[in-house]
């Protein structure tokens, strides 16, 4: 038999009864793991009961639920290994993985960027799941905030998935951030009419319409004395959802136009004059 095709028979028989002296070890390793696994649930709900009573919002109970589980499984892995390779030791491990953070770093630059972007977001709670937000040219409502990116549903029913880097270095306007939203029109009548009296009329036409808030009161002030109207500014409060942001604005413009001219005032349109100089 030639001496190479002998030397892998015995490496093989040699494997073979290395694994079965080692088989109790195994046995006892599979075991560890299994009981530390059992304990990954129970661990991550008690961070998640630990951060409820801290009245940390639901993303971040979330993220440090799985950060838990994780940990725990991945400990649970390494203990393992200990028992089934007597050996094996944890920090050759590590070391091997700080060996090849550098390059593990430039591989996976952004999603490490985004990976820490969605933890500060989540600890200093710029935005929670269920507010409003316009981030660059999307709006809509947070469904979710991953440890990677955050889930917008826009108003028109569609996802947009937007990176957590993205959302930490960008302007973010938080829609519904306060429980009062103003909203303001600008509406215009002739010279002849009187500006007080319209005004007066329009707040008493806010008054009388539902989702308007009392508290702070609307109001007008003049802003415009333009080329064909006096114009002044009518503002109002609402809830700050989207909705109901359109809704009220819809039934107050509607109210306005009609009372005003129900009562006579002119809502005139834009006027040019126009001069014909005869030459001879």
């Amino acid at each position: 038999m030639p001496e190479t095709l002998q030397q892998a028979i015995d490496n093989i028989q040699a494997s073979i009864a290395d694994l079965i002296a080692n088989l109790p070890a195994v046995a006892v390793a599979l075991i560890v793991f299994f009981i530390v696994y059992r304990l990954a649930n129970p661990a991550a709900n008690t961070v998640k009961a630990g951060l409820e009573r801290a009245n940390r919002s639901q993303g971040l109970q979330m993220v440090f639920m799985r950060l838990t589980r994780w940990s725990v499984i991945i400990g649970g892995f390494l203990l393992a290994a200990m028992v089934a390779l007597p050996g094996f030791q944890p920090e050759e491990f590590l070391s091997l993985l700080g060996i090849g953070s550098v390059a593990i770093g430039f591989a996976f630059r952004d999603i490490l960027q985004n990976f820490l972007a969605g933890i500060l977001i989540l600890l200093t709670e710029p935005f929670k799941i269920g507010d409003q937000i316009v981030v660059g040219s999307y709006e809509g409502t947070v469904e979710d905030i991953q440890i990677r990116a955050t889930m917008l549903r826009t108003y028109d029913n569609r996802r947009v998935v937007i990176p957590n880097g993205d959302l930490f270095t960008d302007s973010v306007t938080v829609n519904t951030a306060y429980k009062r939203r103003r909203s303001q029109y600008d509406v215009g009548i002739g010279y002849g009419d009187d500006i007080e009296a319209a005004q007066a009329l329009c707040l008493e036409v806010l008054k009388e319409i539902d989702g308007v808030l009392d508290t702070p009161a609307p109001d007008t002030i003049m802003t415009e004395m333009g080329d064909s109207a006096v114009v002044f500014r009518v503002r109002w409060w609402t809830d700050p959802r989207q909705a109901n942001v359109l809704k009220v604005q819809n039934k107050v413009l509607r109210a306005i136009k009609n009372r005003l001219v129900e009562e006579g005032f002119d809502i005139p349109y834009p006027i040019r004059t126009v001069y014909m100089n005869q030459v001879d």
